[in-house]
């Protein structure tokens, strides 16, 4: 009777982390092209955020929002892409339970705070179209930082709900992670007992956010081109159009590719694992790969500050050879 009592509340405390158990002799190829991926994320995300924090004309509500999404996707990216690296190329793969909630946690409130950025991102450009005249007076410093911090507490709540229940259950099976990183489903796969409240949490966020954010988000850009199609005209439209079709790609890439790594992980056993773990890699990588090109080519502001800077340092460099 007690061993019986001792193996059943017997949980393990640490894991093992294998992304692509069908591919594992392949490791050292899968790492090249996500150090590839991992660069351009870096690259590409900080050039933006260099741009705007030297452009004095770039600190408006429309370009710090961009910032912040940026800077999302470059602690989205750290959250777990090292890690995977780690277990890729020195099969360091292994992770405390902790450390493995801890990774969840970043992981979740980079992800909802993301959905918050692009619902400001929304609004603002509803706002700044919709009702110009009264866009300082609506969108001011006070207003935007208090709609940062909200969300940016919306997501720590959030996140801290869903660790919470997943910090609760047993794990007195199998201590492998048939995933790259601590993803909620895939861990949540190696508890014991009745899981089904701590599977429906994680449901419900993602119908939230999904659901209450991008309708309205949706709402939005719709309102927004129709009246930019009816009544805007000249340069105006097209400026207009540049701007809000860069927010709507964003947002398209997000909640795209987050809606197709829930549909993977919810068909579970029906689809192979190391296929599941190659859709949720490219869910996460996708955003912050793509964000930086999309306001890099489409937003004319950064566009022109990129080439002039660029200009300037080839002409430097020129100047330093002749010398």
């Amino acid at each position: 009777m007690e061993n019986l009592t001792r193996n059943v509340s017997f949980s393990h405390t640490k894991f093992h982390l294998h992304g692509f158990p069908g591919v594992l002799q392949y490791r050292y190829l899968i790492a090249i092209p996500l150090v590839f991926t991992y660069s351009v994320i870096f690259i590409g995300n900080g050039t933006i955020m260099y741009v705007i924090c030297m452009k004095k004309a770039l600190h408006s509500p429309m370009y710090i929002l961009i910032l912040l999404l940026c800077s999302q996707n470059l602690v989205h990216a750290m959250a777990f892409m090292p890690k995977f690296l780690l277990a890729l190329v020195l099969e360091m793969d292994q992770v405390t339970l902790v450390g493995c909630l801890t990774q969840m946690f970043f992981m979740y409130v980079a992800g909802i705070y993301e959905s918050n950025i692009l619902l400001l991102m929304s609004l603002d450009r509803f706002v700044a179209i919709m009702i110009p005249l009264h866009y300082h007076h609506i969108i001011s410093t006070k207003t935007l930082t208090l709609f940062i911090l909200l969300g940016l507490l919306r997501s720590f709540l959030l996140a801290s709900v869903i660790i919470g229940f997943a910090s609760g259950v047993q794990f007195c099976g199998s201590n492998i992670i048939l995933n790259f990183s601590c993803e909620n489903m895939s861990l949540l796969s190696l508890g014991c007992g009745d899981l089904t409240t701590v599977h429906a949490v994680g449901l419900w966020v993602r119908i939230l956010l999904t659901g209450f954010d991008a309708t309205i988000i949706s709402i939005s850009y719709f309102t927004i081109l129709h009246t930019i199609m009816k009544l805007v005209v000249g340069k105006a439209r097209e400026k207009a159009w540049q701007t809000c079709s860069a927010h709507l790609l964003a947002a398209m890439l997000t909640y795209v590719s987050g809606v197709s790594c829930s549909i993977v992980y919810r068909i579970g056993s029906a689809i192979l694992i190391d296929v599941q773990n190659m859709v949720s890699l490219i869910s996460y990588a996708v955003p912050g790969v793509g964000d930086p090109f999309i306001y890099g080519i489409k937003m004319k502001e950064i566009r022109d500050t990129l080439r002039k800077t660029f200009t300037r340092n080839s002409e430097i460099d020129l100047t330093t050879g002749q010398s």
